[in-house]
Protein backbone atom coordinates (compact mmCIF):
# COMPACT_ATOMS: atom_id res chain seq x y z
CA UNK A 1 0.00 0.00 0.00
CA UNK A 2 1.24 3.09 -1.03
CA UNK A 3 1.12 6.79 1.01
CA UNK A 4 -2.56 7.96 -0.75
CA UNK A 5 -4.07 4.32 -0.82
CA UNK A 6 -5.77 4.80 -4.19
CA UNK A 7 -4.79 1.71 -5.66
CA UNK A 8 -8.13 0.00 -7.16
CA UNK A 9 -10.25 2.42 -6.13
CA UNK A 10 -13.19 4.22 -8.59
CA UNK A 11 -12.94 7.60 -9.28
CA UNK A 12 -15.59 9.95 -11.40
CA UNK A 13 -13.81 12.45 -13.04
CA UNK A 14 -16.13 15.22 -14.49
CA UNK A 15 -14.66 18.10 -16.58
CA UNK A 16 -11.66 17.15 -19.37
CA UNK A 17 -11.71 19.63 -22.26
CA UNK A 18 -8.03 18.46 -23.33
CA UNK A 19 -4.33 17.77 -22.35
CA UNK A 20 -4.55 20.78 -20.42
CA UNK A 21 -7.13 20.81 -18.21
CA UNK A 22 -7.01 20.70 -14.50
CA UNK A 23 -9.10 17.42 -14.81
CA UNK A 24 -6.64 15.45 -17.15
CA UNK A 25 -3.86 16.32 -14.52
CA UNK A 26 -6.38 14.86 -11.57
CA UNK A 27 -7.39 11.58 -13.48
CA UNK A 28 -3.36 11.09 -14.56
CA UNK A 29 -2.49 11.39 -10.82
CA UNK A 30 -5.03 9.15 -9.38
CA UNK A 31 -4.17 6.59 -12.36
CA UNK A 32 -0.59 6.42 -11.42
CA UNK A 33 -1.61 6.35 -8.12
CA UNK A 34 -3.41 2.42 -8.99
CA UNK A 35 -6.82 3.94 -9.15
CA UNK A 36 -9.44 3.48 -11.75
CA UNK A 37 -11.24 6.80 -13.41
CA UNK A 38 -14.46 7.31 -15.03
CA UNK A 39 -14.25 10.41 -16.96
CA UNK A 40 -17.43 12.00 -17.97
CA UNK A 41 -17.10 14.65 -20.38
CA UNK A 42 -19.37 17.52 -22.22
CA UNK A 43 -19.23 16.37 -25.56
CA UNK A 44 -18.62 13.47 -28.27
CA UNK A 45 -15.33 15.56 -29.53
CA UNK A 46 -14.10 15.68 -26.08
CA UNK A 47 -15.45 12.11 -25.52
CA UNK A 48 -12.91 11.41 -28.58
CA UNK A 49 -9.87 13.71 -27.66
CA UNK A 50 -10.55 11.91 -23.62
CA UNK A 51 -10.28 8.16 -25.29
CA UNK A 52 -7.40 9.20 -26.67
CA UNK A 53 -5.50 10.34 -23.80
CA UNK A 54 -6.93 7.83 -21.28
CA UNK A 55 -7.55 4.69 -23.40
CA UNK A 56 -7.81 2.45 -20.48
CA UNK A 57 -10.63 4.64 -19.06
CA UNK A 58 -14.43 4.12 -19.71
CA UNK A 59 -15.82 8.03 -20.92
CA UNK A 60 -19.17 9.20 -20.70
CA UNK A 61 -21.40 12.35 -22.13
CA UNK A 62 -22.90 14.61 -20.22
CA UNK A 63 -23.83 18.62 -20.69
CA UNK A 64 -24.49 19.25 -16.74
CA UNK A 65 -26.45 22.53 -17.79
CA UNK A 66 -29.18 19.97 -18.22
CA UNK A 67 -29.94 18.06 -15.30
CA UNK A 68 -31.72 15.08 -16.80
CA UNK A 69 -28.35 14.42 -18.53
CA UNK A 70 -27.17 13.94 -14.74
CA UNK A 71 -29.41 11.67 -14.01
CA UNK A 72 -29.00 9.95 -17.74
CA UNK A 73 -25.24 9.70 -17.27
CA UNK A 74 -25.93 8.75 -13.40
CA UNK A 75 -27.69 5.15 -14.50
CA UNK A 76 -25.00 4.75 -17.28
CA UNK A 77 -21.77 4.16 -14.91
CA UNK A 78 -24.43 2.82 -12.14
CA UNK A 79 -25.16 0.06 -14.93
CA UNK A 80 -21.33 0.21 -15.76
CA UNK A 81 -20.25 -0.32 -12.40
CA UNK A 82 -22.56 -3.27 -12.08
CA UNK A 83 -22.77 -3.08 -8.38
CA UNK A 84 -19.38 -1.64 -7.10
CA UNK A 85 -19.10 1.77 -5.39
CA UNK A 86 -17.62 5.11 -6.20
CA UNK A 87 -14.66 5.80 -3.95
CA UNK A 88 -14.91 9.76 -5.49
CA UNK A 89 -16.08 12.59 -7.76
CA UNK A 90 -13.75 15.35 -8.96
CA UNK A 91 -16.13 18.47 -10.04
CA UNK A 92 -14.00 20.99 -12.31
CA UNK A 93 -16.29 22.13 -14.61
CA UNK A 94 -16.39 25.83 -15.24
CA UNK A 95 -18.14 28.17 -18.08
CA UNK A 96 -18.44 31.97 -18.19
CA UNK A 97 -20.16 33.32 -21.83
CA UNK A 98 -17.48 36.07 -22.77
CA UNK A 99 -18.88 36.10 -26.27
CA UNK A 100 -19.92 39.59 -25.93
CA UNK A 101 -16.02 40.74 -24.46
CA UNK A 102 -14.94 42.04 -21.48
CA UNK A 103 -17.80 44.14 -19.53
CA UNK A 104 -17.82 46.32 -15.75
CA UNK A 105 -19.08 43.84 -13.29
CA UNK A 106 -22.27 45.93 -12.68
CA UNK A 107 -22.95 45.57 -16.41
CA UNK A 108 -23.22 41.78 -15.92
CA UNK A 109 -25.96 40.07 -18.28
CA UNK A 110 -28.34 38.50 -15.86
CA UNK A 111 -28.82 35.20 -18.50
CA UNK A 112 -24.88 34.90 -17.99
CA UNK A 113 -24.96 35.09 -14.67
CA UNK A 114 -27.17 32.78 -14.24
CA UNK A 115 -25.86 30.22 -16.94
CA UNK A 116 -22.54 30.73 -14.97
CA UNK A 117 -24.08 29.91 -11.67
CA UNK A 118 -25.86 26.80 -13.18
CA UNK A 119 -23.26 25.14 -14.99
CA UNK A 120 -20.18 26.06 -12.74
CA UNK A 121 -22.00 25.80 -8.87
CA UNK A 122 -25.52 24.38 -9.28
CA UNK A 123 -24.10 21.23 -11.03
CA UNK A 124 -22.36 20.54 -8.26
CA UNK A 125 -25.31 19.61 -5.92
CA UNK A 126 -26.85 18.18 -8.97
CA UNK A 127 -23.89 15.20 -9.26
CA UNK A 128 -23.80 14.97 -5.16
CA UNK A 129 -27.59 14.45 -4.89
CA UNK A 130 -27.91 12.17 -7.89
CA UNK A 131 -24.81 10.35 -7.83
CA UNK A 132 -25.30 10.03 -3.71
CA UNK A 133 -26.57 6.31 -3.90
CA UNK A 134 -23.48 4.89 -5.79
CA UNK A 135 -20.46 6.68 -3.25
CA UNK A 136 -18.56 4.73 -0.66
CA UNK A 137 -20.17 5.85 2.65
CA UNK A 138 -16.32 7.71 3.45
CA UNK A 139 -16.36 8.70 -0.29
CA UNK A 140 -15.22 12.11 -1.04
CA UNK A 141 -16.22 14.80 -3.78
CA UNK A 142 -13.85 17.17 -4.90
CA UNK A 143 -14.14 20.50 -6.90
CA UNK A 144 -11.87 23.08 -8.13
CA UNK A 145 -12.22 26.77 -7.67
CA UNK A 146 -9.88 29.87 -7.04
CA UNK A 147 -7.10 30.61 -4.93
CA UNK A 148 -9.43 33.94 -3.62
CA UNK A 149 -12.55 35.01 -4.10
CA UNK A 150 -12.17 38.43 -2.30
CA UNK A 151 -10.30 39.96 -4.97
CA UNK A 152 -12.03 41.99 -7.69
CA UNK A 153 -9.82 40.74 -10.73
CA UNK A 154 -11.71 42.99 -13.47
CA UNK A 155 -10.95 40.40 -16.14
CA UNK A 156 -12.55 37.08 -14.36
CA UNK A 157 -15.40 39.34 -13.73
CA UNK A 158 -18.61 37.49 -12.49
CA UNK A 159 -17.41 33.90 -12.42
CA UNK A 160 -15.74 35.54 -8.58
CA UNK A 161 -18.84 35.42 -7.17
CA UNK A 162 -20.08 32.43 -8.84
CA UNK A 163 -16.95 30.44 -7.62
CA UNK A 164 -17.77 32.12 -4.03
CA UNK A 165 -21.24 30.31 -3.92
CA UNK A 166 -19.95 27.12 -5.27
CA UNK A 167 -17.33 27.37 -2.30
CA UNK A 168 -20.34 28.21 0.37
CA UNK A 169 -21.92 25.04 -1.32
CA UNK A 170 -19.83 22.73 0.08
CA UNK A 171 -20.80 23.35 3.27
CA UNK A 172 -23.93 23.04 2.58
CA UNK A 173 -23.56 19.62 1.24
CA UNK A 174 -20.98 18.24 3.60
CA UNK A 175 -23.73 19.26 6.01
CA UNK A 176 -26.53 17.49 4.33
CA UNK A 177 -25.16 14.40 3.35
CA UNK A 178 -23.50 13.98 7.22
CA UNK A 179 -27.25 12.83 7.92
CA UNK A 180 -26.62 9.67 6.04
CA UNK A 181 -22.63 9.32 5.39
CA UNK A 182 -19.67 10.39 6.07
CA UNK A 183 -19.21 11.60 2.44
CA UNK A 184 -16.82 14.56 2.68
CA UNK A 185 -17.30 17.72 0.49
CA UNK A 186 -13.50 20.00 -0.41
CA UNK A 187 -12.62 22.26 -3.18
CA UNK A 188 -8.82 22.82 -4.18
CA UNK A 189 -8.35 26.43 -5.10
CA UNK A 190 -5.33 27.26 -6.98
CA UNK A 191 -3.73 30.19 -8.35
CA UNK A 192 -3.64 31.04 -11.92
CA UNK A 193 -2.77 28.06 -14.07
CA UNK A 194 -1.90 27.72 -17.91
CA UNK A 195 -4.78 25.89 -18.98
CA UNK A 196 -6.91 26.20 -22.54
CA UNK A 197 -10.34 27.37 -20.71
CA UNK A 198 -8.22 30.36 -18.64
CA UNK A 199 -6.87 31.65 -22.16
CA UNK A 200 -10.40 32.34 -22.75
CA UNK A 201 -10.54 35.10 -20.00
CA UNK A 202 -9.95 38.08 -21.09
CA UNK A 203 -6.23 39.81 -19.90
CA UNK A 204 -5.51 35.97 -18.37
CA UNK A 205 -1.81 36.09 -19.87
CA UNK A 206 -0.79 39.30 -18.58
CA UNK A 207 -2.56 38.69 -15.04
CA UNK A 208 -0.57 34.98 -15.19
CA UNK A 209 2.82 36.46 -15.92
CA UNK A 210 2.19 38.94 -12.97
CA UNK A 211 1.18 36.26 -10.68
CA UNK A 212 4.29 34.27 -11.56
CA UNK A 213 6.16 37.65 -10.56
CA UNK A 214 4.73 37.44 -7.28
CA UNK A 215 4.61 33.77 -6.15
CA UNK A 216 7.61 33.77 -3.91
CA UNK A 217 9.38 31.14 -6.03
CA UNK A 218 8.89 33.33 -9.36
CA UNK A 219 7.70 30.66 -10.68
CA UNK A 220 3.95 29.96 -12.14
CA UNK A 221 1.90 27.34 -9.97
CA UNK A 222 1.79 23.99 -11.88
CA UNK A 223 -1.64 22.53 -12.97
CA UNK A 224 0.12 18.92 -11.58
CA UNK A 225 0.76 20.85 -8.54
CA UNK A 226 -2.93 21.72 -7.90
CA UNK A 227 -3.49 17.79 -8.93
CA UNK A 228 -1.38 16.37 -6.18
CA UNK A 229 -3.73 18.41 -3.68
CA UNK A 230 -6.75 17.17 -5.26
CA UNK A 231 -5.56 13.09 -5.18
CA UNK A 232 -4.98 14.28 -1.33
CA UNK A 233 -8.12 15.39 -0.88
CA UNK A 234 -9.67 12.50 -2.54
CA UNK A 235 -7.41 10.07 -0.40
CA UNK A 236 -8.35 8.02 2.72
CA UNK A 237 -5.41 10.51 4.13
CA UNK A 238 -7.39 12.98 4.06
CA UNK A 239 -10.49 11.70 6.13
CA UNK A 240 -10.15 14.64 8.87
CA UNK A 241 -10.76 17.59 6.07
CA UNK A 242 -13.99 18.48 5.00
CA UNK A 243 -15.99 21.04 4.05
CA UNK A 244 -12.79 23.04 3.25
CA UNK A 245 -10.59 25.10 0.73
CA UNK A 246 -7.59 23.93 -0.17
CA UNK A 247 -5.31 27.18 -1.56
CA UNK A 248 -2.29 26.39 -4.11
CA UNK A 249 -0.94 29.66 -4.75
CA UNK A 250 2.98 29.47 -4.41
CA UNK A 251 2.30 32.16 -1.94
CA UNK A 252 1.23 34.82 -4.54
CA UNK A 253 -1.81 35.67 -1.88
CA UNK A 254 0.78 36.89 0.62
CA UNK A 255 3.08 38.20 -1.31
CA UNK A 256 1.84 41.57 -2.83
CA UNK A 257 4.54 44.27 -1.42
CA UNK A 258 7.20 41.58 -2.80
CA UNK A 259 10.00 44.04 -3.34
CA UNK A 260 10.34 43.43 -6.94
CA UNK A 261 7.01 44.40 -7.48
CA UNK A 262 6.82 47.40 -5.67
CA UNK A 263 10.55 49.00 -6.90
CA UNK A 264 9.07 48.65 -10.49
CA UNK A 265 5.74 50.25 -9.08
CA UNK A 266 7.94 53.25 -7.58
CA UNK A 267 10.74 53.34 -10.29
CA UNK A 268 7.89 54.32 -13.17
Amino acid sequence: MNFLDLQNKIFVVFGLANRKSVACAIAGTLIDEGAQVIHVVRSDERAKACEKLFPASAVFTCDVEYENNIIRVRDEISAYLNGKKIDGIVHSIAFANYSEGFKPFHQTIKKDFLQAVDISCFSLIAISNHFKDLLHENASVVTISISTTRMAAENYGYMGPVKAALESSLCFLAKSFSAFSRVRFNAVCPGLLKTSASAGIPGYVDSYLFAETATLRKEALKTEEAASVAAFLLSPRSSGITAQYLVVDAGMGINYFDESIVTKVVDN
